[in-house]
């Protein structure tokens, strides 16, 4: 079962300031990987990672390293929303050999974190931003903190714009040697965002098709067909254009 933590942000409006433009460069980033994923019909993170990674490092070279692996993490989770997940008007089975449709990622798109990119220790959160570590006090609930011990957490996702801005901490049912277990109380280990397994991958939207991601064979497509075919909600922080 997947759970989420939302905490809102007690920060002052400088910081937020520099949420802000850390937001837009992020969407700058995933905006510029999906003309790549339009022609190749790719979004396999780690297929991504090894065609443009090296592109966008040169492209962006005011964002982290570290923040392009999370911008390519984006869009390959986004597109797996959009063009795998039964009920979604642009499904690969529907589309079937036309051109996908245009994505464009808003600069109030949300930002994915992770273990180098956010710390969180005794309540102290150290945060990457454009211009340095940003801190901030971060409060837990007990229920917020149990979570941290015996969940295993999948993605920390900044979100909001203006003075509202929330991290929200997803987390799944702990399974084996990939829980996250604290070593002590406020100091989780924040993981990096890895290849989903297909458990994880239908976690994404609770419906999500189990296909390799990229795959339009015949094969991936009856096996689409056959799932229920309700609307889902896409996300809504990418507007879609069909193309013409």
């Amino acid at each position: 079962m997947i759970s989420l933590v939302s905490l809102r942000l007690n920060i002052t409006p400088e910081q937020s300031e520099r949420l802000r433009a850390l937001q837009v460069a992020f969407a700058e980033v995933c905006n510029a990987l999906v003309p790549t994923v339009r022609e190749t019909r790719i979004w396999n993170r780690v297929t991504l990672h090894h065609m443009a990674y090296r592109d966008l490092r040169e492209r962006f070279p005011a964002i982290g390293s570290q923040m392009i692996c999370n911008a390519i993490y984006s869009v390959s989770r986004s597109c797996r929303m959009v063009f795998q997940t039964p009920g979604s008007p642009f499904h690969l089975s529907i589309l079937g050999d036309k051109a996908l449709p245009m994505m464009r990622f808003l600069d109030t798109s949300p930002v994915y974190f992770d273990r180098h990119t956010l710390s969180l220790k005794s309540g102290q959160v150290s945060m990457y931003t454009l211009d340095g570590r940003m801190r901030f006090h971060l409060t837990l609930e007990p229920n917020d903190e149990r979570a941290f011990h015996e969940r295993k957490l999948f993605d920390i996702i900044l979100k909001g714009s203006g003075d509202a801005y929330f991290l929200n901490f997803r987390f799944g049912d702990a399974a084996g040697a990939e829980n996250v277990v604290l070593a002590a109380v406020n100091t989780p280990t924040l993981p990096q965002p890895t290849a989903r397994t297909n458990a994880e991958t239908q976690a994404d939207t609770q419906a999500i098709a189990l296909l390799e991601p990229g795959d339009t064979s015949s094969t991936a497509a009856s096996a689409a067909s056959n799932q229920p075919k309700e609307r889902i909600a896409l996300p809504d922080y990418v507007l879609i254009e069909e193309a013409a």
